[in-house]
């Protein structure tokens, strides 16, 4: 066969069958009847065999299930106005799951091609083929700067462009109450904790948030010619930078954090929330959950992180406490109303130590303790228009046995709420007249600690609220010259044994060579 002959045929045939290799690889397609038994033992118990959101453990998650039959997906990076999403965007979903839901990467159970199987099958719900023709235009990139930042800052508040519902700091918190297609309650992004972005919190996945919108919800798209707050693709750049600065960095949770250091002051001890004498005490945050435990329990908590500060003098100790709160909820006023749930509460955090520093390992019951091993409750509420903000101290021996005190043993509290956060400080004397039911504090020794909090606005009152397990707090000693000059004196001594074994070991040699 001469070289023509091989360049006519086979050059065309390797290249047409590479291309038809490399096609069949980006699409990568999935197995339907493959995706289906994936699906059943995978995902049913949550979407539901209808792929309607609607399966057995549906009604305790928050937020609700995906409904597949609707063909509609929030995360999305087809265009605006696209109808429906890439299927690159379905596989990133599946694999890496969606922070701060129920639902879960898989990549570690599933490989590459069941993911693409059960993609296939998920998109037969809504009767979808293919996959969006047009893409997010992502334009040329501006790079994050303090330029770019402070445009965004100014787009973000422009008009209220953004902070209508994710208010003046990114907190979320609510001036109105909004609802998804479905009628559900849903709650702004909290742009400060960046941590429970369900897309991350990359500047590229915040300019496709802004651009796309959140369908099903009343995020919308700054994309969209027939908006009136239309953004350019530079803005829309500046508006995510902006988004990205919004972090709070110094209350993200570390799981090795688990010791509140209370750190001793000279002088007054701050009793106010926005006292700047707080800022020399080092935060620890730790994650809330949904108290699931004992009845009624509670699968939908508003609050999901609670910051702490501790300081001491020599006679009291301070607890400074600050969590998110969307909505400052007050019973009796309207405002408040027209924002929370049926049910509108007081807003309430409380701290729990034991009754008594326990001698070994074993804490009392987490969930307020129990009868062989009672709790002290720190419980301040927020009030209502009829009544003040309310501190009081409780025994508590069970989530269903709690005990207000006549008597505060000195306990005291005040409350501050500004642009979408709490923050409560809680004082009580170190030392009580009641040492057999008041923990007793002592200087570097470690107190179990936990902590409660409530959402008014979210139906919490009572059993149901947010929760943490057990944590510590260590009232650290002053820092003093003893340890540095007990070292010096030892030394010292030890310094002088061995001058004084030297001079006789030659003296001893002097005398006997």
């Amino acid at each position: 066969m001469n070289s023509t002959l091989m360049k006519n045929f086979f050059v065309p045939l390797i290249a047409a069958t590479a291309l038809a290799l490399t096609s069949a690889a980006s699409a990568a397609p999935g197995d339907v009847d493959k995706g289906e038994g994936i699906y059943v033992k995978r995902c049913l118990q949550c979407h539901g065999d209808e792929g309607d959101g609607l399966g057995p453990a549906a009604e305790r998650l928050n937020p609700s299930p995906r409904d597949f039959t609707l063909g509609l997906f929030k995360f999305v990076t087809s265009a605006f106005d696209a109808d429906m999403p890439l299927d690159a965007d379905l596989m990133r979903m599946v694999r890496d799951g969606m922070p701060g839901t129920a639902m879960p990467g898989w990549s570690d159970l599933l490989s590459e091609q069941d993911m693409w199987d059960v993609i296939a099958y998920i998109k037969t719900f809504a009767e979808l083929e293919g996959e969006a023709e047009e893409k997010l235009d992502y334009g040329t990139q501006v790079k994050s700067s303090p330029e770019s930042i402070a445009a965004g800052n100014k787009l973000f508040h422009d008009g209220d462009r953004c902070s209508e519902c994710h208010g003046a700091e990114g907190k979320g918190d609510a001036i109105k109450k909004l609802k998804n297609d479905n009628g559900e309650r849903t709650w702004p992004r909290n742009l400060t904790k960046s941590w429970t972005y369900r897309a991350s919190n990359d500047a590229k996945d915040i300019f496709a948030r802004v651009s796309v919108g959140i369908p099903t919800t009343q995020m919308p798209s700054f994309a969209d010619p027939k908006s009136k707050k239309k953004l350019s693709i530079e803005d829309r750049w500046h508006v995510a930078n902006y988004v990205v600065s919004l972090a709070k960095t110094d209350k993200t949770v570390r799981p090795e954090n688990t010791v509140i250091q209370a750190a001793r002051v000279e002088g007054t001890l701050p009793t106010l929330p926005n006292d700047d004498a707080w800022n020399a005490a080092a935060p620890s945050t730790f994650f809330m959950l949904p108290q699931i435990v004992g009845k009624e329990r509670f699968f939908k908590s508003a609050n999901d992180t609670i910051s702490v500060r501790a300081l001491y003098d020599d006679t009291s100790i301070a607890l400074h406490l600050e969590w998110d709160d969307r909505t400052k909820s007050i019973p009796g006023d309207n405002t408040a109303k027209s924002i929370a749930d049926e049910d509108l509460a007081e807003d309430a955090v409380a701290v729990q130590f034991p009754a008594r520093i326990p001698d070994g390992m074993e804490k009392p019951y987490f969930l307020m303790g129990d009868n062989s091993r009672p709790v002290n409750l720190w419980h301040w509420s927020s009030g209502s228009t009829e009544e003040a903000e309310k501190t009081v101290l409780e025994d508590a021996r069970g989530i269903a046995n709690r005990t207000a005190r006549e008597d505060n043993a000195g306990l005291t509290g005040k409350g501050s709420y500004k642009d979408g956060t709490w923050r409560v400080v809680l004082t009580r004397p170190l030392k009580t007249a009641d040492a057999e039911n008041d923990l007793q504090f002592e200087e570097g020794r470690f107190v179990p600690v936990a902590f409660f909090a409530w959402d008014g606005s979210n139906s919490e009152a009572d059993t149901r609220h947010a929760i943490t397990t057990w944590y510590w707090l260590l009232m650290k000693p002053a820092a003093n010259a003893t340890p540095m000059l007990t070292g010096i004196a030892v030394a010292l001594l030890i310094f002088g044994l061995l001058v004084w074994w030297g001079r006789n070991a030659a003296a001893n040699k002097e005398e006997n060579p």
